[in-house]
């Protein structure tokens, strides 16, 4: 990692094999390497998630040899990305109970790093 890389901040949820095969996992740690690095993703790797708030969005992997679809919600902060929650998606829309703890865990992150959204 570069001095001009971000680094990530683990606030819940881990990414591991299993239950992740391992080329989701490999998938997973592209995409956040890109994101260090500063690269806007778009869809259909990432969408936006603006119930959660600004500058958060959601990581999309397929895991064709677990046949999941997984998820990784993550803010773009000033001086981190930050990861809010990991859960594999089982339904169509993204389960309330994650939204409000991801919206919690934001909010409680950009108090303490002194970030105003």
């Amino acid at each position: 990692m570069s001095d001009l890389d971000k680094p990530i901040a683990w606030l819940h949820g881990e990414v591991k094999s299993p239950p992740f095969s391992l080329a989701a996992r490999i998938e997973v740690g592209v995409l956040l390497r890109r994101l260090q690095r500063g690269e806007p993703l778009s869809l259909p790797v990432s969408r936006p998630m603006p119930g959660i708030g600004p500058r958060s969005h959601e990581l999309r992997v397929t895991d064709v040899e677990r046949k999941k679809e997984w998820r990784i919600v993550y803010y773009v902060g000033r001086d981190a990305i930050v990861i809010l929650e990991v859960f594999a998606k089982t339904t169509r829309a993204t389960p309330r109970s994650v939204i409000e703890n991801c919206t919690r865990r934001l909010a409680r992150y950009q108090k303490d790093a002194g970030e105003v959204s």
